[in-house]
């Protein structure tokens, strides 16, 4: 398994090994051993999600409140997806930065993304599927959202889909920006993440 920390610190990419052979491919996208040794705790997964997507279909930029967050271990089954980390948490050296790595099954790469952290995915295939584990399960009193268009941030969809293509659902159009989720002391602080996270270690 290769592990690679991201730009945005608190995120790692692992490709595992894939094996063909006659009947096809196997592969191990998620190994609870390798993603402790670099992350420095389990993941403890409270619900595992599926997304089926078209083409076009952007969701995100999703995050729950620290405490306690949730941290998720994505991967994508089929078709093919741009997933994106952004660093949401105020008073963090990388506040309002982001990386993004494609997602597909010719390698079956995983992403891990800790507490506190944004997350977005762009499906750049129709029939995307998408997995992801979660730490926590769904709270919709806890869940919210910035907007994946949002000028200031600069995500790089249209790079691979023109902008009149996207497909948002209401919720996500209607996110507020990162300053105005700043303003509204709607973001979590790399203070909390960080202790929460140590207190997992």
């Amino acid at each position: 398994m290769e592990t690679e920390e991201m730009a945005v610190p608190g995120a790692w990419r692992f490709t595992p090994p894939v094996f063909p052979d006659a009947r096809g491919v196997f592969a191990a996208p998620f190994q609870g051993r390798h993603l402790r040794a670099a992350v420095g705790h389990d993941l403890v997964v409270a619900q595992a999600n599926t997304s089926v997507s078209r083409r076009g279909v952007l969701r995100g930029v999703h995050y729950a409140d620290v405490p306690p967050g949730q941290a998720k271990y994505v991967h994508c089954v089929a078709g093919a997806v741009l997933d994106v980390v952004v660093d949401i948490r105020v008073g963090s050296a990388t506040y309002g930065r982001w990386d993004a790595v494609r997602l597909d099954p010719s390698t079956m790469a995983g992403v891990y993304l800790s507490e506190g952290l944004g997350h977005a995915f762009l499906a750049l295939e129709d029939g995307t599927v998408t997995s992801y584990l979660c730490s926590t399960p769904y709270d919709p009193t806890a869940e919210h959202g910035v907007d994946p268009l949002d000028p200031a941030l600069g995500l790089p969809w249209d790079r691979y889909i023109a902008r009149e293509e996207l497909v948002l659902s209401d919720k996500d159009r209607s996110a507020p920006t990162l300053a105005q989720a700043r303003e509204a002391a709607l973001l979590p602080t790399a203070a909390a993440c960080r202790a929460w996270v140590e207190g997992l270690r």
